[in-house]
């Protein structure tokens, strides 16, 4: 009896548990199997506009979402000189009932009508399943709407040669102090320049991509300063010199050599890409718009054809206590509210908005996925369950890109030895050419 009864307990107890894990997977954004509102044999046809030339992941979920709706038709286009078309395209006589937009483009007028034509995503007739996005990149509008989805995100940190790392018995560094110790024994080791990325004026550039985060996370605890930042006003110096300071640093500790860059690589894309693959560069400092070009340059080097290596992606360790992660947004979809197949738009997006569909997307771009889950590509595994207090997103910081020229121009200096931090520092406002 009492046997019969702890079973009966037990399995109760089971039952619960069960339950409180589905629970709180669905409370977490987990994946839901979509399941079609519509019938199977609806026909439509949809547009997408955006500004990629080639959008290989887009067209992958269309294959999947006509597994639900066979009798339709999905197109993308791609649109030259975005910023200047996409607003007539909106205002023409077959307007697309997909857009791109970026964080930047809002509240600038020139692109209001993207933002006032869009459909409110999160409208709760729609069951779009939002919480499946990071919160750090769910964008509410002053009114708590959603109208965009978040499609890949990116970031700033390091490609990392995992075999190297191994093979000298070390671990991936995660603070500043780490990273010097870590480089001297690389360099003991053989490795010339332990560190090495595009030495240019630019966003995946040695400067921005491992000092911007510091900068914008100073910016993040102080945003008093940011007025007088984006005003570029020559006091608000002040704010670039814990990131050039430690940049400075970076230069002067050996961990990198800025005339061995400069010399062997050329460009910030495919030179940084096909010079991480010869296979001798423990770390390379890039952006995540570089790593998603990894994939399909790793049979155009003869050297990683040869000698495959695993790598992964890292924030790069500029902070006593850690890296700083910049959760930025690369691109994100906004629905036409005044297209001609409004439903089915709404249901393709509904279809995209999971954890897999998202996943799938940015695993086939090799992006950053914008929702919870980052294992489904590997190479991003570092940056799941990353402090919150060193993470920065677009809700953190109003930095406009006048103030970004700036601080770029200065990182270039620094790192170049053209200016001193005091200098770069007392010439904010005059450095980019604003």
């Amino acid at each position: 009896m009492n046997k019969h009864i702890k079973t009966i307990i037990s399995v109760a107890l089971a039952l619960i548990l069960i339950l409180s894990v589905v629970g709180c997977g669905q409370g977490n954004g987990a994946s839901k199997e979509f399941s079609p509102k519509y019938s199977g044999d609806t026909e439509y046809k949809l547009s997408v506009v955006g500004t990629y030339s080639n959008f290989e992941s887009l067209e992958s979920a269309f294959e999947r979402f006509y597994a639900h709706y066979p009798n339709g038709e999905l197109q993308y286009t791609y649109l030259d000189d975005y910023s200047n078309t996409i607003v007539p395209a909106l205002a023409g006589a077959e307007p697309p009932d997909i857009y791109v937009v970026q964080p930047w483009m809002y509240g600038d007028e020139r692109f209001d009508a993207l933002f006032n034509g869009a459909e409110v995503l999160s409208d709760p007739e729609l069951n779009i399943n939002l919480d499946c996005i990071r919160s750090s990149l769910r964008w509410e509008m002053d009114n708590g709407e959603v109208l965009t989805l978040p499609v890949f995100a990116t970031s700033y940190g390091m490609l990392v040669n995992m075999d190297i790392f191994e093979k000298e018995g070390l671990k991936v560094p995660k603070t500043f102090g780490e990273l010097k110790v870590t480089c001297e024994k690389l360099k003991a080791a053989g490795y010339e320049s332990p560190l090495m990325g595009s030495n240019t004026n630019t966003t995946p550039g040695i400067g921005y991509a491992f000092a911007y985060p510091m900068f914008a996370k100073t910016v993040k605890d102080d945003r008093s300063v940011e007025g007088k930042l984006n005003d570029l006003d020559p006091s608000a110096g002040e704010a670039l010199r814990p990131a050039l300071s430690r940049l400075k640093e970076l230069v002067d500790s050996g961990c990198i050599d800025v005339a061995k860059c400069t010399a062997e690589i050329e460009n910030d894309y495919d030179a940084v890409i096909l010079r991480f693959f010869e296979g001798d560069v423990p770390m390379m400092l890039c952006s995540g718009d570089v790593v998603s070009g990894t994939r399909k340059r790793e049979s155009k080097s003869e050297a990683f054809a040869a000698n495959p290596f695993k790598y992964d992606f890292y924030i790069a360790p500029s902070g006593d206590d850690g890296g700083y992660y910049m959760d930025s947004m690369s691109i994100l979809f906004a629905v036409n509210k005044n297209g001609t197949n409004l439903d089915m738009t709404n249901e393709f997006i509904r279809f995209l908005t999971s954890q897999e569909e998202l996943g799938l997307m940015a695993e086939k771009k090799r992006l950053i996925t914008p929702t919870k889950a980052y294992s489904l590509d590997e190479v991003y595994s570092s940056l799941s369950g990353f402090p919150q207090d060193r993470t920065i997103n677009f809700n953190d910081t109003e930095i406009l890109d006048t103030a970004v020229k700036e601080f770029r121009a200065a990182a270039y200096a620094v790192v170049n030895g053209e200016m001193t931090v005091d200098e770069a520092v007392a010439a904010y406002g005059t450095m980019a050419g604003n």
